[in-house]
Formats: structure tokens, sequence, C-alpha cells
């Protein structure tokens, strides 16, 4: 499973609560998960959240992103979906506890994220989930990172979800997740 900023939430909150049906976690900038926004980034994204009208969000969207090669057609889109449910309502739930998380987890970063701090969000994510591989794309903002860089985001999500699942996220294979997905050493097999 893998999600972008609020999916990310929601995909984490989901692999939290079915973990028998997630094999593998993804989170893009993840927001909700292990820290909280930057105030600034919720005070630029209020006229978006409270009136997204295309224009508005696209000139959200060109903020940003500027300095980074974003998909124009993937800004429309986003534009279009944040004003074609206008009506929308917002849910917003607690944060979960990713520490209970047994499934491998790959958290990539935006190094320029306005949405927060991308260093606390990796040393919260480190903490939390000893057995994630974390990694950060330095050029790229919160918006940016699902299209700008496509070749090194995909380089980095398909290696890890081809990863020997023993691999995946835990350091040199060593552990495994044990009961609420806290690792704990592996048995070894004696013939």
């Amino acid at each position: 499973m893998l999600g972008h900023s609020y999916g990310a939430w929601i995909a984490l909150t989901y692999a939290l609560h079915a973990a028998r049906r997630v094999d593998r976690l993804v989170l893009l900038d993840p927001t909700r998960c292990f820290a909280g926004y930057r105030p600034g980034f919720l005070l630029r994204s209020l006229p978006v959240l409270v009136r997204p009208r295309a224009a508005r969000v696209l000139a959200y969207l060109d903020r940003e992103t500027a300095g980074t090669d974003t998909d124009p057609d993937w800004q429309r889109l986003f534009a279009l979906a944040a004003s074609g449910f206008a009506d929308r309502k917002l849910i917003v739930g607690r944060r979960p506890d990713p520490g209970a998380l047994a499934a491998p987890l790959l958290v990539l970063l935006a190094g320029r994220s306005g949405a927060h701090d991308p260093e606390r969000v990796a040393a919260r994510a480190r903490k939390a989930v000893p057995h994630a591989r974390i990694e950060t794309l330095p050029h790229l903002s919160h918006y940016a990172l699902p299209t700008a860089a496509p070749a090194e985001t995909n380089r980095l999500v398909s290696a890890f979800l081809t990863a020997d699942p023993d691999r995946a996220g835990r350091a040199h294979g060593e552990l495994s997740p044990g009961r609420g997905g806290r690792p704990r050493p592996r048995r070894r097999r004696t013939a």
C-alpha cells in the first residue's frame, strides 16, 4: 500500500487496522503520521481548504512546487479534484501509533517540504518504527514528491517493493516484527 500526504495517514491507519492485508507500506512525505504540520503550511493552505476553486488551487500548487519539475497534468488533476468536491467534509482523526506497525515500511520525505520538518519526521519515524527504511529526496517539496522526480522516486519504491520481504525495511535482515510490530531477534532453524 502506498499513500502521499493525507493519503499516507489513511494508508498507515489502514495498515494498523488490517495488518494481515498489508505486507509492505510506502509513505510519501506523510502528514500526521509522525509529526504535526508546520503552522505556516496550515495558514497557506487555509484558503484552498475553505474555498477550493481550481484557479486558487493551481496558484497554491505553483507556489508550493516552485523550482521543481512537477507534472502540470497532475497539478490540474489535483486542482479539479479539490474544487470539484468543494462540499466535502474533511476527516482528521488522531495520529496513529506507528510503533505497532509490523509490515516493512519505506518513508520517502521531501527535503524541501513545507508541510512539516522532514528531519523531525525522519527522527520520529526511526524511533517509532526501527525497521523502517527512510529516504529523503532533498530537492523536492511536499507536493512535488509524487511527480517531479519520477525516475528516482520509482526506483526507490520499486526496489523496496521487490526486495526480499525479510530485508525490505529491516537493518541487515537481523530483525523481524514481533508482537505489536516491535522487532525481535529472528529464530534460527537447527537441523
